[in-house]
């Protein structure tokens, strides 16, 4: 059962919404969960907020209307817009030498009430260890909410694959989270 069906049983698509601020309702209700997926194709928060800001301005605009569930759209909206700014930013330092040295301030990607500090530090450390194909499909199951079937179409691969990938980064992060408990 979608969003929309839920807030508004009649309605079969957002523009079949009576009310002008529905936008607002599901983009608070699924704003932090696109957050989380664009960070993981983002270098920094401010990034990630810039790239689901303008995947929901496209989405409204130019897609609300499409069949499907709003949020496979949005992710593959935000995933785009992600990859765009990246090509902008890969563009950009061809032209430019790096200010800064250090490494960039990491954000936290998510926060976790029922742990400590350490353990969302943990969590974090092990999922950007991961490789970058199996983090992927893991955020678009996790945060993302999508299918196999939807996460094979967005990243062009075979259901069986995004399966596949899911597993592997359960498994790799289950045992990187076993090891820092053992040391910890």
């Amino acid at each position: 059962m979608t969003l929309i069906r839920q807030i508004h049983p009649n309605s079969e698509r957002m523009e079949d919404v009576p009310k002008n601020d529905f936008w607002q309702k599901w983009f608070q209700l699924y704003g932090p969960r696109l957050l989380l997926c664009a960070r993981q194709w983002t270098r920094s928060a401010s990034d990630a907020e810039d790239v689901v800001q303008e995947a929901f301005v496209r989405f409204w605009r130019h897609q609300r209307g499409l069949p499907g569930e709003p949020m496979a759209l949005l992710v593959t909206s935000v995933r785009r817009a992600a990859l765009d700014l990246a090509r902008r930013d890969g563009r950009r330092a061809l032209r430019e030498e790096r200010a800064r040295n250090g490494p960039e301030d990491q954000v936290a990607l998510f926060e976790n009430p029922f742990a400590g500090e350490e353990r969302r530090v943990a969590i974090e450390d092990a999922l950007r260890r991961l490789p970058s194909e199996q983090r992927e499909v893991l955020v678009l199951k996790i945060w993302g909410e999508l299918t196999f079937e939807q996460i094979a179409a967005e990243l062009s691969l075979s259901p069986n694959t995004a399966a596949a990938r899911y597993r592997y980064a359960l498994a790799a992060l289950r045992h990187e989270l076993a090891a820092a408990d053992c040391h910890g």
